[in-house]
C-alpha cells in the first residue's frame, strides 16, 4: 500500500510542477492546486494513521503508541482551508488580469 501512496504523491507532484510551468494562468492555478494536494497527502501519510485507534482520553499517562496522532490531520485540514481560500483569490486575480490585459498568459503577452 505504501508504494501506491508514494506513486500517487509522485504523480500529483509531477503533474503539478508540469502545470505550474505552463504559460496560461489557469493551468498555473491548477498546478498549484495539485501540488498542494500532493503536500497534503504527504503530511497525512507521515502521520502514520492508525485505523480504529481511539483518541487520547483518560487519566494517567497513556502510552502514545496506542493512540492516533491528531496533529497531521489538523495540519492537513488547515492546509485544505487555506488552499481553498488562496485558489479563490487567484481566480479573482486571474479574472481581473484577463479583463485588464485581454489575455490569460502569465507574462501578459500572446505568443507570436
Amino acid at each position: 500500500m505504501e508504494i501506491v501512496l508514494a506513486i500517487g504523491i509522485g504523480v500529483l507532484t509531477a503533474s503539478g510542477v508540469w502545470l505550474i510551468l505552463r504559460p496560461r494562468t489557469f493551468q498555473v492555478i491548477l498546478g498549484l492546486s495539485l501540488a498542494s494536494y500532493a503536500v497534503n497527502l504527504f503530511i497525512y501519510a507521515m502521520g502514520r494513521l492508525k485505523v480504529d485507534a481511539p483518541p487520547i482520553v483518560g487519566s494517567g499517562t497513556p502510552n502514545p503508541t496506542h493512540f492516533d496522532d491528531p496533529l497531521p490531520q489538523a495540519l492537513v485540514l488547515t492546509a485544505i482551508v487555506i488552499s481553498f481560500a488562496m485558489t479563490a483569490l487567484l481566480l479573482v486575480v486571474l479574472l481581473a488580469s484577463r479583463g485588464l490585459t485581454g489575455t490569460d498568459h502569465v507574462d501578459g503577452e500572446e505568443d507570436e
